[in-house]
Order: structure tokens, then C-alpha cells, then sequence
């Protein structure tokens, strides 16, 4: 087999991996992505009645559809075209080398302990807090914009940060690994219709995040004490303290556990 014929076939693999992973990072961005979705259902649907047209020789609805087909891209890039920006800024944050901080189990529990008590704080003295936890796609966009503090995380600084008469209450804290980042961050409210109406702008505001990044809210009602988690393109309303504790510690545990360190057997002894 000759150079050129290796080459060859090296660059069809390569041809081909790229164009799944277009595909992978659309669909991805589609899931999360409730307008965008909308699209992709409609020019399935126009497709769909095309195809049939043509097979039951329906003229007129036919000719009609071809003028959709031919000018309806550009419609869509001039309509939609903040959602497909929306779409082209993810991709743009997103950390192909994988999380800002991978956290040990030790870690992710001291992480999970401080904000539980900085929570169950909120709760009993009605204080409104917004807590962001970064995972694939980064945040930066937002901190760029906000207070740096760049603090170990702990629930006293929460505390601190969201007391009622502090400067830094209004917006929401951004939390990177085992570490706060920032505090004032101000994220895009979610424009979802569906939304109840009953859920006020810090609602809006996780949700919004979670809508356009895989970001993890923590929300705590200002005017009633209840809690709520935002993430995967959806919001989980007035949790009770142990589920709000089982969905976080959900979220954080990452897909994949590692359960033998390279150089243990599976009786967890070193090898020699």
C-alpha cells in the first residue's frame, strides 16, 4: 500500500470524525435550546409535507413549498438570527479540554457541605441568593462583567456576600471548581413562555443560564425561603433540603466515575 493510498484514507477518517462532531455539537446545542428546537421541528415538518407532495402530485402546495425551501434559509438566518448566535457563542465557550477544575470526591463533598449551610441559612432567615457552578461550557462572558474575588469557597463568604446590606448582593456568585470567582454577576433571564409567571427575575435569570449553558443554579427565594435548582435546560421549583442535597451532589458527580487509581488492584492495595 502506498503513501498516497494511506494518506487517503487518513483524510476520509478525518473528513468524517469532523463532520459527527458538527453534528454532535448541533444536535447538543438544539437539546439544549428551546427556540432552536422549534426550527429544527419546523423544517422537519416542511420537509415532511414536500416529500409528500411530490409523492401525491400536488401542484400547487408543491410550487408553494419549493419558494419555502429556496428562500427559507435565509429567512431563518434573518429571524432567528440571536438564537444562532446564541448557539455560535456556546461552541465558542465551550472548554474542549474539559472542566475549569475536575473535582477530587473530597473536594466535590467540602463543596457540597459549604453551600448546603450557606443554604439552609438562606432558607431560615429569607435571604435571596443566586449561586452559579461552572462545568463544561464556561462562564467567562460573566465574569469578565462581574466583582473577581477568587476566594476559597466557603459558606461563611456566602454569607457574607448575599447579607441583605452587602454590595455584592444584587446578581449572583459564580463558583469555578472549588472556588468562587466572582459575585454581581449578571446573567440574560430566560425568555421561555412557559414559564409560571409567579417566578421573579433571580428565577428567570438561573434558568436563563441553564438554558444556554450546562450550568448548575441554586436558587433561594427572597419574599418565601423555598429553594430551587436550575440546569439541563429546566428549573426544579421549592425542593425540600434533602432533595435540593441529592440533586447537587447529581449534578457534580461527574459521568464517568474513576473507582481504581492507576497502579491499585481491585482490592484497593498498590502494587508492588
Amino acid at each position: 500500500m502506498s503513501l498516497t493510498t494511506i494518506w487517503g484514507v487518513i483524510t476520509k477518517i478525518i473528513d468524517i470524525c469532523i463532520v459527527w462532531l458538527a453534528f454532535y455539537y448541533i444536535l447538543k446545542n438544539v437539546k439544549n435550546n428551546i427556540k432552536l428546537a422549534l426550527i429544527v421541528k419546523g423544517v422537519v415538518i416542511i420537509l415532511i409535507v414536500k416529500i409528500l407532495s411530490d409523492l401525491l402530485n400536488l401542484y400547487t402546495v408543491g410550487v408553494l413549498l419549493q419558494y419555502i425551501v429556496s428562500w427559507g434559509p435565509l429567512a431563518i438566518i434573518v429571524i432567528f438570527q440571536p438564537e444562532i448566535r446564541s448557539v455560535l457563542e456556546s461552541l465558542g465557550r465551550t472548554q474542549l479540554l474539559g472542566r475549569h477544575k475536575i473535582l477530587t470526591v473530597d473536594e466535590r463533598e467540602k463543596v457540597v457541605y459549604e453551600i448546603m449551610k450557606s443554604i439552609e441559612y438562606f432558607k431560615k432567615n429569607r435571604i435571596g441568593a443566586l449561586i452559579v457552578i461552572e462545568r463544561e461550557v464556561s462562564l467567562q462572558e460573566y465574569i469578565e462583567n462581574a466583582t473577581k474575588i477568587y476566594a476559597d469557597l466557603s459558606d461563611d463568604l456566602l454569607e457574607s456576600i448575599f447579607f441583605p446590606n452587602s454590595p455584592l448582593h444584587d446578581g449572583g456568585v459564580i463558583i469555578q471548581g472549588d472556588r468562587i470567582t466572582c459575585a454581581s454577576a449578571v446573567f440574560k433571564t430566560s425568555m421561555n413562555p412557559s414559564v409560571s409567571k409567579r417566578l421573579g427575575t433571580r428565577h428567570r435569570a438561573a434558568l436563563g443560564i441553564a438554558e444556554e449553558s450546562d450550568a448548575i443554579a441554586l436558587i433561594v427565594s427572597e419574599e418565601n425561603g423555598r429553594i430551587s435548582i436550575a440546569c439541563n435546560n429546566e428549573i426544579n421549583y421549592n425542593l425540600t433540603l434533602d432533595e435540593f442535597r441529592m440533586k447537587l451532589i447529581e449534578e457534580l458527580s461527574p459521568k464517568e466515575e474513576v473507582f481504581f487509581e492507576a497502579g491499585e488492584d481491585e482490592s484497593g492495595d498498590e502494587n508492588d
